[in-house]
C-alpha cells in the first residue's frame, strides 16, 4: 500500500498538461474487501463467500468492482489534480477481477482540457503487478482554479470485529435437539456452572458421574440447583473416568465432558479397552476458533493431548480434523501443516513431515480435505504473504484447518489468539466413538457452552458416519 501525503496539494486548471499523471499503489486485503461491504451494503457472496465464489468462472473471492473505482477517486481527489477537484463523470471497463493479496496501480493522466468550461478529461487505468490492466477508463472533472495546500486529514483507525458468533452456532445447533451427556467429575463452580448452562441453553441432557455428597456440596456453596438432574454416584475423579466411559460404550450417552479431573485421567479411560470407546485413530484435540482478523472460523491442531506427535500420529490428527470440518459444514476443508518456513529443509522434520502428509494425501491415504505444506503461519492465513512468497495453492491465505508440528507451538498459538487476538473458542477431543468436550479451567462459559453446541454437532454427525 501507498503512503498517504503527509501533505495535499493540487494542480489548478492553469497549471497542468496534457500527459500530466499521477499514481497510486493499493494492495487488496480482505479487511478491504470487508469494509467496502459494510460501506456499500454490496454483500455478493462472490466477494464474501469463499465456498460460492469458489464454484464462479472466477475460481475465487474478487474485489468488488467499484473498490477499484473508488481508487480513482482517491487520486483524482488527493494527487491530481487534487483539492478542489470536482467530479463530474466517469466511465469504467472493468477487464480482469481483482483478488485479495494483488497489488493494483492506479494512474490519472490529463488528456484533454475544455479552456472554455475549465474542464479536464482524464485517463484512468489499474494495473495489476502482472502488467494486466484491470480497470480502465476515463473521468470528466471540474479543475480547481485555486491553489490549496492543507495538511492531510489523519483517518481513525479501523477494526472489524466478527459477529459473534456464540448465537449463530446455536441457531445452527438448537434444532437438532440436546445430546445425552456424562458430565466427568464436575466437582468445582465452573465445571458444574458449565454443564449446567449447557443444559439450559438446551444442549445437552447431562448425566453427573460424580460423588453424589462432593457435587450436592460444591452446589450449595455456588448456589446453583441440582433439580432434575440425573447423578451417577461413584467415590472419586479415577472411578467417574471409567463409569463415563463405560456409559458412552454401552450407547447410554453420546458425549463426554470433562469436569475437574485432571485430562490424563480422561482419557485413560477413554482408552481403556474395556471402555469399548477407541478406534482405529488415535485421540486428538482440535479448537475450533473465530477471531475478528479471518474472515471465517478455523481449527487448530493438536494442542491439548498429542505432545510431540510422529508423522503417522499427524496422519490421524489430520483425519480427525477433518471429520470436524465435515461436521460444522466445511465440505473440503483446506489443511495448511504449518511449519517455520515454507520450503522443505532436512534439518527442520516438521517440514519433512509435512511434505509426507501431502503425499499421503495424493495417494489417498488422506482423504475429504485439501491438504499443503509445509506453510509458515503467514502464507496459512494471508493471500498476501503468500503471494508476495510465489505460494500458489488452494490453501495458502485461506486455510480451514491449522496443523500445529506439536503442543506445544499449538498451545501457545491458541491462547495468544484467544488472549491477545479477541478469538472466540470451542474445544473437542475426537478419535474415539464419541466426541469429548474438553475444557480448561480458565475457560469462559461462552466456551464451555459453543464447545458443547460443537459436540451437538459431532454426535449427529456420527449417527451418520460412524468414527
Amino acid at each position: 500500500m501507498s503512503i498517504a501525503p503527509a501533505m495535499l496539494s493540487n494542480r489548478t486548471f492553469d497549471e497542468l498538461a496534457i500527459g500530466d499523471s499521477a499514481s497510486m499503489q493499493r494492495q487488496l486485503t480482505q479487511q478491504d474487501i470487508h469494509l467496502f461491504a459494510i460501506m456499500s451494503g454490496d454483500i455478493n457472496p462472490a466477494h464474501l463467500d469463499a465456498e460460492y465464489a469458489a464454484a464462479t468462472q472466477f475460481h475465487g473471492v474478487i474485489a468488488h468492482g467499484m473498490w477499484g473505482g473508488a481508487l480513482i477517486s482517491a487520486v483524482l481527489g488527493t494527487r491530481l489534480p487534487g483539492p478542489g477537484t470536482v467530479y463530474l463523470s466517469q466511465t469504467l471497463k472493468f477487464r480482469s477481477p481483482v483478488r485479495v493479496g494483488d497489488q493494483v496501480n492506479v494512474t490519472v493522466t490529463v488528456s484533454a482540457k475544455d479552456e472554455a468550461k475549465r474542464r479536464v478529461t482524464l485517463a484512468c487505468s489499474c494495473v495489476n503487478q502482472h502488467g494486466q490492466t484491470v480497470i480502465e477508463g476515463e473521468a470528466s472533472v471540474l479543475a480547481p482554479t485555486e491553489k490549496v495546500e492543507r495538511p492531510a486529514a489523519t483517518l481513525p483507525e479501523v477494526r472489524l470485529l466478527a459477529a459473534n458468533g456464540l448465537p449463530q452456532l446455536l441457531q445452527h445447533v438448537l434444532p437438532l435437539g440436546p445430546i445425552r451427556v456424562a458430565v466427568v467429575h464436575p466437582c468445582d463452580a465452573l465445571s458444574l456452572g458449565g454443564a449446567l448452562d449447557a443444559r439450559s441453553a438446551g444442549l445437552i441432557d447431562p448425566i453427573l458421574v460424580a460423588p453424589r455428597a462432593k457435587l450436592e456440596a460444591v452446589a450449595a456453596a455456588a448456589g446453583l440447583s441440582l433439580e432434575g438432574i440425573a447423578i451417577e454416584d461413584v467415590p472419586h475423579s479415577h472411578a467417574a473416568a471409567a463409569r463415563a466411559a463405560a456409559m458412552g460404550g454401552q450407547g447410554q450417552v453420546q458425549a463426554l465432558m470433562k469436569g475437574s479431573l485432571h485430562t490424563d485421567e480422561l482419557v485413560s479411560a477413554v482408552l481403556n479397552a474395556e471402555a469399548g470407546l477407541r478406534t482405529k485413530r488415535r485421540l486428538s484435540h482440535c479448537f475450533v476458533m473465530q477471531t475478528p482478523a479471518y474472515p471465517r472460523p478455523f481449527i487448530i491442531t493438536d494442542a491439548a493431548i498429542n505432545i510431540a506427535p510422529t508423522l503417522e500420529q499427524k496422519a490421524d490428527i489430520v483425519r480427525n480434523a477433518i471429520t470436524l470440518a465435515h461436521a460444522i459444514g466445511v465440505e473440503q476443508p483446506r489443511v495448511a501443516i504449518l511449519a517455520a518456513v515454507e520450503t522443505v529443509n532436512p534439518a527442520m522434520p516438521a517440514t519433512l513431515d509435512a511434505a509426507a502428509l501431502c503425499k499421503m494425501a495424493d495417494r489417498g491415504q488422506i482423504t475429504g480435505g485439501l491438504l499443503d505444506g509445509p506453510l509458515a503461519f503467514d502464507n496459512a492465513v494471508s493471500a498476501a504473504a503468500a503471494l508476495t512468497k510465489g505460494i500458489h495453492s488452494p490453501v495458502a491465505g485461506q486455510a480451514d484447518v491449522l496443523l500445529v508440528p506439536d503442543l506445544e507451538s499449538g498451545n501457545m498459538l491458541a491462547k495468544q489468539l484467544e488472549y491477545m487476538g479477541d478469538a472466540a473458542t470451542a474445544g473437542v477431543v475426537l478419535g474415539a466413538k464419541l466426541p469429548i468436550v474438553l475444557t480448561s479451567r480458565a475457560d469462559s462459559r461462552e466456551t464451555r457452552i459453543a464447545s458443547c453446541a460443537i459436540a451437538v454437532l459431532l454426535a449427529h454427525h456420527f449417527r451418520n458416519n460412524p468414527p
